[in-house]
């Protein structure tokens, strides 16, 4: 028996993708190794985390069954037989109805994903079907199942046993055709934080996905997570945090920004990497010092405070989830209390502040963050660490509350420059990193420009 290679080949169904499976045989049989993850990923199928081997034998040749499609993926194969095996694309979307069929033996296997309906014919006797999910059976996973009747004439499968000579259940038959399927929707994107400035800008670019606040998805409180049906979704946005940078360092805030930042995420990242979850997370420029004029993604941590480190802490377990996004920022601005907004208010009611100018960096407004996310999720960029704040020229704190004095019609030499030292003497507040400035290779080497972060502001104060 002379063995085939290795190898995937696409299909018409998105997906869908079959493979040649190296047979080795002898006087005694042959060996085959059905499921080999190092080597099928390599090639470039996904790495979907079977969980549950399944084996249906088939007694007589024209056993027939399907088209059931589940809300999992499935690797099909066979071990003894051979069947003609039929796909319909029941998933939502462009390619829904399109139809693949092929004869699988035990040289070949096929990869189903999630919503594709499966069936197949044996063409031999004693035939074993066998297949490998990603998500245990349940009732309730149950009522999500579609399916379309085996007879249905708009796919027009054309079954080399006909239907009527073929071993099949009436239940098969009862199915509805697929102009009554109700097609399966792709899974969701859940976003935590839903409340929060960035919460608010993802509401705006992922108006389809799922937003949970804090009162029904804390990370504080691990029940909440548990009672999350994870199945439902194939990525999660943490943009919740304990952000209350001057209040981390008192014991109270110490607590509570270890347990939101560090435990809340730990859980996260167990659950995201169980689950093969996508985990975007967003990070801080305070998981630095602030001694270099900028700061790469492969940069070490250096935090100054307990709030930097709880977010540094949060970074090394996210990195841990095989599919993982953090997203760095500095200095953000979006719909909420905000220093942009605080400094508008001041101009308003005649107010001549003076601000730290030896506090230096970007502007990350949340619109150009949100939509960052978007391009790295929908580009399939490599998974990994991404520094996002706006383009353009750094600047420093008073530098920033002068553009929004002028551009609110005000004078800008109303406003004053300080060093942090002086603004902060006597007072009881965290440390800050001096240059918290960003460098966007990365992000933009994988197709996404932020704004200049001055044309931001301008349209922000609009």
């Amino acid at each position: 028996m002379v063995a085939k290679q290795l190898a995937i080949r696409e299909t018409t169904i998105p997906g869908l993708v079959l493979l040649d499976l190296p047979v080795h045989g002898d006087n005694r049989g042959w060996f085959k190794e059905n499921w080999q993850r190092e080597k099928m990923v390599a090639l470039g199928l996904p790495d979907f985390g079977p969980v549950q081997n399944n084996i249906s034998f088939n007694d007589k040749r024209g056993a027939t069954r399907g088209i059931h499609a589940e809300p999992w993926d499935k690797f099909v194969s066979v071990a003894t037989g051979k069947i003609f095996g039929a796909w319909v694309d029941l998933r939502e979307g462009d390619t829904f109805g399109a139809v693949f069929t092929a004869e699988l033996d035990q040289s070949t296997a096929i990869f189903v994903p999630r919503g594709v309906g499966n069936s197949y014919q044996t063409l031999e006797d004693n035939t074993a079907y066998v297949y490998l999910v990603n998500a245990h059976w349940s009732a309730e996973a149950q009522s999500e199942y579609t399916f379309l009747n085996l007879s249905d004439p708009t796919a027009a499968i054309a079954w080399p046993i006909p239907l009527e000579e073929a071993e099949r259940s009436e239940k098969d038959l009862a199915h509805p055709v697929l102009a009554d399927v109700v097609p399966m929707k792709p899974k969701r994107t859940l976003v935590l934080g839903a409340n929060g400035q960035l919460g608010r800008a993802l509401q705006q670019a992922l108006p389809h996905a799922d937003f949970a606040d804090r009162s029904r998805i804390d990370l504080f409180n691990e029940e909440t997570l548990d009672r999350v049906r994870w199945a439902d979704y194939d990525t999660v946005i943490n943009a919740a945090a304990y952000t209350a940078v001057d209040a981390a360092e008192t014991p109270e805030g110490r607590r509570d920004a270890w347990d939101a930042n560090v435990t809340g995420v730990a859980r996260l990242a167990r659950i995201a990497t169980e689950q093969g979850l996508t985990l975007v997370h967003v990070s801080s420029d305070y998981v630095f010092d602030g001694t270099k004029r900028m700061y790469t993604e492969a940069d070490d941590f250096a935090p100054l405070g307990v709030y930097g480190q709880t977010k540094a802490a949060g970074d090394a377990l996210v990195s841990t989830v095989p599919r993982h996004y953090i997203v760095r920022t500095s200095w953000v601005i979006g719909d909420g209390n905000n220093f942009v907004r605080t400094m508008a208010s001041l101009a308003e009611r005649g107010i001549d502040p003076s601000v730290v100018n030896d506090q230096i960096g970007r502007l990350s407004f949340t619109d150009d963050i949100a939509a960052g996310i978007v391009h790295l999720l929908q580009s399939h960029a490599a998974f990994g660490t991404y520094n996002l704040t706006n383009e353009g020229p750094v600047m420093s704190w008073a530098d920033i509350a002068k553009l929004v004095y002028s551009g609110t019609g005000h004078d800008p030499e109303r406003v004053s420059g300080t060093t942090t030292a002086e603004y902060f003497a006597g007072k009881q507040v965290a440390p800050r990193p001096l240059f918290s400035t960003l460098s966007l290779g990365k992000i933009e080497a994988a197709g996404f420009t932020p704004r200049d972060a001055r044309d931001a502001l301008i349209a922000y104060l609009s």
